[in-house]
């Protein structure tokens, strides 16, 4: 058995294929990103999980495609965990832009990452080129759902953020500095944290105006750090998995249209396609 997770920082997927590629189970667990996650917080995670709990010793094959597995340190941190848990199976990890690469194209193409982070490469219709190493998110992650949730928070405590909106904002979420505080910086997944403001663009519409810039300038700014790297973005389609893309494919559009890039697929969840990668791929 082939078991198969794609994870991201707020939650991860799981699915279970038999020797046929057939979909026996699926489960979700909260995300496992191990530079934000420790070990002994990742472990707890999994074990928690009964249907992983039920095939630990079981399962042969585990791949898993994960935000966090870019660099050597957190990678081998996740890699440890997972042979621990799964002592029969071979290991293998990839990044992320991995699974969104075979989630969406076969084809030559940018493939970009909107979720809790976000990550960009140019796949050839062969190899992952990577143009920079993703330092997370309080470094990079530009229109990321971290990103956009740390915006809300500035134009809120510096009085930014329209008044109705704000008024809607403070209904919605726990807004006590202390609070923000313990999570930033005394928990676990504090990108997630931060992400979790990021649905109030998709649940508050007193404002659109003030969402559609906050969602351009991100957009813009993602394009210009991460797509427009590529020399062949020109040339091929841009396309984005992930969350914050799913919800914004209609501002996202417009913007690449205004640097004359050519919008491709749009795919909430990259696990999906996972799965009919894995029908078609030599194992």
């Amino acid at each position: 058995m082939v078991l198969i997770a794609d994870g991201g920082s707020t939650k991860c997927d799981w699915i279970l294929l038999n020797k046929d590629d057939d979909v026996i189970q699926k489960t979700r667990t909260l995300g496992l990103n191990p530079t934000v996650v420790s070990q002994e917080e990742i472990t707890k995670r999994i074990q928690g999980n009964e249907t992983l709990l039920d095939i630990f010793d079981t399962v042969k094959t585990v791949d898993f495609y994960g935000a966090g597995c870019g660099t050597e340190t957190p990678r081998k941190l996740l890699q440890e965990v997972l042979e621990r848990l799964f002592p029969t199976a071979k290991i293998t990890l990839y990044e992320d832009i991995a699974a969104a690469v075979y989630a969406t194209t076969t084809e030559p193409g940018v493939v970009s990452i909107l979720g809790t982070g976000s990550n960009c490469c140019y796949f050839d219709g062969a190899t992952i080129h990577s143009g920079v190493p993703s330092l997370g998110y309080s470094v990079m992650d530009d229109a990321s759902g971290n990103y956009f949730g740390k915006q809300l928070l500035r134009d809120y405590f510096y009085k930014k953020m329209p008044p109705k909106v704000a008024s809607e904002f403070e209904e919605k979420y726990d807004l006590n500095p202390d609070t923000i505080k313990v999570n930033l910086y005394k928990k676990s997944n504090p990108n997630a944290y931060l992400a979790s403001f990021a649905e109030f663009f998709f649940l508050c519409k007193r404002d659109d105006h003030y969402f559609n810039q906050l969602i351009k300038t991100g957009i813009a700014l993602f394009i210009e750090n991460q797509v427009l790297i590529y020399k062949e973005a020109k040339q091929v389609p841009i396309h984005f998995v992930g969350s914050i893309a799913h919800f914004s494919k209609e501002v996202i559009s417009e913007c690449l249209e205004e640097y004359n890039l050519q919008p491709g697929n749009f795919i909430k969840r990259p696990i999906d396609g996972l799965i009919t990668y894995y029908k078609t791929k030599e194992l």
